[in-house]
């Protein structure tokens, strides 16, 4: 070694140079390293209250519970019941590090209290990570998700995916407006029309909790008379909901409620407003700076304070029932709440469900109706077309419209727009021979023929062309439409009132509002436009095309589509009339004749008692791979009076057609077993359906199964 390298003759006897000088002083001077966040593994536990009990976000059965973690002192502050969390789940016991159990994957959750001491008997993970400061899950809420997961058989996660929107952060940054004063109480209105209207409003705004089934006289005014609703709520100290089929609906409630109370009062929740307003006008509710909410189905769940009213528009409407697990339904999730917040209920509609009608047999709910006088003032003159006047019809034979139909569409044409409702959209949904009537199907699948644009039928399951049919029964090479659509009703309309606009409104493009000129409007049920000053007539084409269809609500369900598209024609008394195409023996159509659906509904409701149909019992529909069914049915413990009906195998349904929620995939074949139990006995019936569920998926059950309460279609 050179001496460069060794010792010199002057550090004789010295010792060598620390190794850590050659660290910086930063280093050196370093405090111990804080606890891994996520993980805080070593960090101090908070000093109060250190467990948080955690709803998980996973939407399982066998994991529908809670569960404890450790809450670290530096996240003591921001982890308040209510708030968003992530915690890691999934770790076993042998992930055990300094008394702190790690490991599994990071999931969403919800905190929902915080304990002094954990029912747990082994080590806790620390919570991971509080998303965000703001209490979203309150009490009121919690409540009532862990209500209608057992009413559905459900999961609680499943259900406040429904009940809490997606977070926005920038949302969540900007203050909500100041709460502003109650308004002054209104006037009755239009609601002096009705028998007990203005009483009901009275009580509303005297702080009371009157619950009552309002079947609305037709025309524009009930958006003006649910706003009055509101504002006699407001005018009390608390706040209100209302819930409505669809966007059109809800803006027109909104326009109304503006009208009546200004900017600044309520909100609008819907879709339409996109994720971040959305959730900015959802904390606002939250939060308590206002206290009326109209929206649609996912508003039934919105958080307003001191509610004092629930109210729902067109029960009947599919859109009501939500498509996610477990499928609740709006009416039955505002029931709960009108029980669990002891608020005023509201179901208003032009027509009457089943189950509005039970509410009032039962004596829960009072009836808000107008006298038959004011009914025929308000109501349109309807008329009827039956088989019998279609035979003896021979413009029937050749064209769209019956005679009659023919001439309420020209006279009507001369005072205002007429209103066309078709059953189907499309062209020529179904085809069918034209000389015996047989329903043309595809020689190769057996599907039914449909119609097209270019004129060549085309099979609906697998999609073949069909240009060489004939008819196997009598020969015949012809085609006619069994079933036609808006898009061909409109063309042959057009083509036999030249000078008249033609316009259609259906799935793809739904028309909200008409001028008051003269021209045909060619809809389909539920995309009815409303006409500025009221439609002149109305023409209700292929009743039987909705009056035949297999379903125990099929003639409810045709007497609210024609209601409301009858509702939206001027009175008797200005020359509104309105034309259905359909046997005039049937009850539904003599119902709409009187213009009496509470009749219709209290009807449908007693031979349903006979029956032992919905709604006087409770049912469940179980469907899935028909081995699977019948071995959830064999473990579930059903209760003693609970009859069982079926499995029947589910039709199968072609690849490439739409499904409705339930139906089994393309190509598989499934079965559904009908489950009915008595009055009294739907809570047991929920819980031993859902504790089979869970045991199910507990042991990773192959092929899945599928539960829903009360389906809204039974067959």
């Amino acid at each position: 070694m050179s001496s460069e390298n060794g010792p010199g003759d002057g550090e004789a006897g010295q010792a060598p140079p620390e190794q850590l000088a050659l660290i910086r002083e930063s280093v050196r001077k370093a405090k111990e390293p804080r606890a891994k966040p996520r993980t805080w593994r070593g960090a101090a536990l908070a000093g109060e209250l250190p467990v948080a009990r955690v709803l998980v976000d996973k939407g399982v059965l066998h994991l529908d519970r809670s569960f404890d973690y450790a809450v670290p002192a530096e996240l003591d502050a921001d982890a308040q019941p209510g708030v968003r969390v992530r915690v890691r789940f999934g770790a076993g016991r042998h992930r055990v590090r300094e008394g702190r159990r790690e490991g599994g994957g990071l999931i969403d959750g919800f905190l929902i209290e915080r304990r002094a001491e954990s029912d747990y008997s082994g080590p806790l993970a620390a919570l991971a990570q509080v998303v965000s400061p703001e209490p979203v899950l309150g009490p009121e809420l919690l409540g009532l998700a862990r209500a209608v997961a057992d009413r559905y058989a459900g999961s609680l996660a499943d259900v406040l995916q429904l009940a809490v929107p997606p977070r926005s952060a920038r949302a969540e940054r900007r203050p909500s407006p100041a709460p502003l004063p109650p308004p002054a109480a209104p006037e009755p209105g239009s609601w002096a029309r009705y028998e007990r209207g203005p009483a009901f409003l009275a009580a509303l705004a005297a702080g009371g909790t009157p619950r009552a089934v309002w079947n609305a006289l037709p025309g524009p005014e009930w958006s003006e008379e649910l706003a009055r609703a509101v504002a006699a709520t407001l005018a009390s100290g608390r706040g209100a909901l209302v819930v409505v089929p669809d966007g059109r609906t809800a803006a027109r409630v909104d326009a109304a409620l503006t009208a009546l109370l200004g900017e600044g009062r309520h909100v609008l929740l819907t879709a339409d407003a996109g994720p971040e307003k959305r959730y900015r006008q959802w904390l606002a509710v939250s939060r308590g700076s206002v206290r009326a909410v109209v929206g649609t189905r996912a508003a039934m769940f919105a958080p307003v304070r001191d509610l004092g009213l629930v109210a729902l528009w067109d029960d009947g409407d599919d859109s009501h029932s939500e498509q996610h697990a477990p499928q609740p339904h709006a009416r039955e999730v505002l029931l709960l709440r009108a029980a669990q917040d002891k608020c005023a209920f509201l179901l208003g509609s032009w027509s009457c469900t089943v189950e509005a009608a039970q509410l009032v047999e039962s004596g829960w709910a009072r009836p808000v109706v107008a006298a038959r006088e004011q009914v025929r003032r308000t109501a349109p003159l309807v008329r009827t077309v039956g088989d019998g006047d279609l035979a003896r019809d021979e413009a029937a034979r050749a064209a769209r419209l019956p005679s009659l139909a023919w001439q309420a569409a020209r006279e009507g044409l001369r005072h205002g727009p007429v209103l066309v409702q078709v059953p189907r959209r499309g062209y020529v949904p179904r085809m069918a021979c034209a000389q015996c009537r047989t329903p043309a199907r595809c020689r190769h699948c057996a599907g039914p023929l449909q119609g097209q644009d270019a004129g060549v039928p085309r099979c609906d399951w697998c999609g073949r062309e069909e240009s060489a049919w004939h008819c196997p029964e009598c020969g015949s090479f012809r085609l006619r439409a069994q079933v036609v659509g808006a898009r061909r009703t409109a063309e042959e309309l057009g083509r036999a009132f030249p000078a008249v606009p033609v316009r259609t409104s259906g799935r793809e493009h739904v028309l909200d509002t008409v001028p008051g000129t003269p021209a045909l409007v060619v809809s389909t049920p539920g995309a009815e436009p409303v006409a500025e000053g009221g439609y002149a007539a109305a023409l209700l084409l292929d009743g039987w095309a909705m009056l035949g269809r297999p379903d125990l609500r099929a003639g409810e369900d045709a007497l609210r589509r024609w209601i409301g598209a009858a509702a939206l024609v001027r009175p008797q008394e200005a020359g509104g009339t309105v034309v259905v195409v359909a046997e005039p023996t049937l009850r539904p159509v003599q119902a709409l004749v009187r213009w009496d659906p509470v009749g219709h509904a209290v009807r449908e409701l007693a031979e349903r008692a006979e029956l032992g149909f919905p709604p006087v019992s409770r049912m469940a529909a179980v469907s899935g791979p028909a081995e699977a069914v019948a071995e959830f049915l064999r473990a579930a413990r059903l209760p003693p009076e609970a009859e069982v009906l079926g499995p029947v195998p589910f039709p199968v349904t072609p690849p490439g057609r739409p499904r409705r929620s339930g139906d089994p995939p393309p190509g598989e074949h499934w079965d559904r077993a009908l489950v009915r139990v008595p009055p009294g006995s739907g809570a047991a019936l929920a819980a031993a359906l859902k504790a089979a569920q869970a045991a199910r998926t507990a042991r990773g059950g192959a092929d899945a199964v599928r539960v829903r309460v009360d389906p809204p279609d039974i067959g």
